[in-house]
């Protein structure tokens, strides 16, 4: 078996090491594509360093552009690649332009795909994430879903359960794995005071991005009217080149520079900010990775945006969606400084995406899959087999596996009678509204 992982911008990196790992410790034959889309090497191409991977076997540098030249580009420099080596299935991960292109590649050229950290909705179609990550889900055939929540999310779409595997989040891996390598590297406090930062302690660290704030500039104006209140913290910021920019494009760059409490720093190495992440008192974020990295290490996030793709997070009691406003920012924020039982009740959330164990579940799954020939994609003889679509009340004691078997059927939606459950192999039908298809 041969598995090609396509990756290519940070996130993906971090998030993929454990898989990569995993794949290799088992010596399974595997290729590692970086499609080199972020082209600042501090951003990614020293991580397969830092991180302990092996080097991809290919970069095929398409750097930065508009998304449809850099999707394109993509798509023309993997399709090179497949064919040339044929694997057997091809991972991506998350959301990104590297996951559009490489699903609809391998999808073109019937190579199946695996998309980890599948069936994450935003619900939201002006985010080009939100696109990205529903069209490799329409395209992928196994599913590496964080949690229930987002398998619920897939079966609504209509994806069979029986392709559909809740891991967990690989991030908690790599938080776990990351964190280890941080200490051998001797990355500590005292290499964070290096940023000339005199005081370790009270730290908030903050990260901005994405377009729909820091494009905006009343968004970003109500933002720093929040930081210039929280002065009693050390607030850190690694700021993104594209935020930069735009900050001195608004006349805001130096406005907030010049605040004695807000350090603005270069971006730093994954280890290095893994490492500020631990040690910080509150984290302050438009990331959808750190959402995760701040609930599996135990420090409240507040997220500067409306919706997010991880509302697991919010449920478990980790996270607060505060969007751009300046009210909700310091409200909460100044609930988790100054209520001590209100910010141990988010440091104590429990962690919706697993303990650490997602890249021994994930490649599990693939090696199954291989060994029963479930990854063939072939037309089928009988697209027209018939069957039936029915919904029904169980009113017996019944697992899922046990009901499909007697009835040739495939369980699709369950309903417990206020929500919707993910029928579970072993899952106990009575008492039970459920939808299935049953073959005829």
């Amino acid at each position: 078996m041969k598995i090609a992982t396509i990756l290519g911008t940070r996130p993906e990196i971090i998030k993929m090491a454990p898989i990569i790992d995993e794949i290799s410790k088992r010596d399974i034959d595997q290729i590692v594509l970086h499609t080199g889309q972020h082209y600042d090497a501090e951003m990614s191409d020293n991580f397969f360093k830092d991180l302990d991977i092996r080097t991809p076997d290919y970069n095929i540098h398409v750097g930065s552009g508009t998304h449809g030249k850099q999707t394109g580009l993509m798509m023309q420099r993997i399709e090179e690649v497949l064919l040339e080596e044929k694997p057997d299935i091809v991972l991506v991960q998350g959301d990104t332009n590297a996951v559009l292109a490489g699903a609809l590649v391998a999808s073109k050229l019937h190579i199946p795909i695996g998309h980890v950290e599948a069936g994450l909705r935003s619900f939201d179609m002006t985010m080009p994430e939100e696109v990205n990550r529903r069209v490799a889900d329409v395209s992928s055939l196994m599913y590496f879903v964080p949690t229930v929540e987002s398998a619920i999310n897939l079966l609504a779409e209509g994806v069979s359960r029986k392709n559909l595997f809740v891991t967990g989040n690989t991030v908690v891996d790599a938080c776990f794995r990351h964190l280890e390598l941080a200490k051998e590297k001797g990355i500590s406090e005292q290499s964070l005071k290096e940023l000339n930062i005199d005081e370790m302690d009270n730290i908030l660290t903050l990260t901005m991005h994405r377009a729909e704030n820091v494009d905006v500039k009343e968004r970003v104006v109500n933002i720093i009217d929040a930081l210039k209140q929280l002065d009693d913290m050390n607030i850190i910021f690694p700021i993104h080149p594209r935020t930069k920019n735009t900050l001195e494009k608004f006349g805001l760059f130096e406005e907030l520079n010049n605040l004695e409490h807000v350090h603005i720093i270069k971006p730093l190495g994954y280890l290095d900010f893994l490492y500020l992440t631990s040690v910080s008192t509150l984290i302050l974020t438009d990331s959808g990775g750190l959402q995760e990295e701040a609930i599996t290490l135990d420090v409240p996030a507040l997220t500067l945006r409306y919706n997010t793709e991880r509302p697991e997070t919010v449920t478990a009691g980790g996270n607060i969606l505060v969007g751009s406003d300046k009210d909700a920012i310091l409200e909460n924020a100044r609930k988790i400084l100054d209520d001590e039982e209100f910010a141990n009740k988010m440091r104590n959330a429990v962690n919706p995406y697993g303990q650490g164990e997602s890249a021994k579940l994930t490649v599990d799954a693939i090696e199954d899959y291989y060994s029963k020939g479930l990854l063939n994609i072939e037309s089928p003889e009988h697209i027209m087999d018939s069957f039936s679509r029915k919904m029904m009340t169980m009113s017996e004691d019944i697992s899922v596996s046990e009901f499909e078997e007697n009835e040739n059927a495939l369980v699709h939606m369950v309903y417990d009678g206020e929500k919707m459950v993910f029928p579970a192999d072993d899952l106990n039908l009575n008492g039970m509204v459920f939808n299935y298809d049953k073959r005829e």
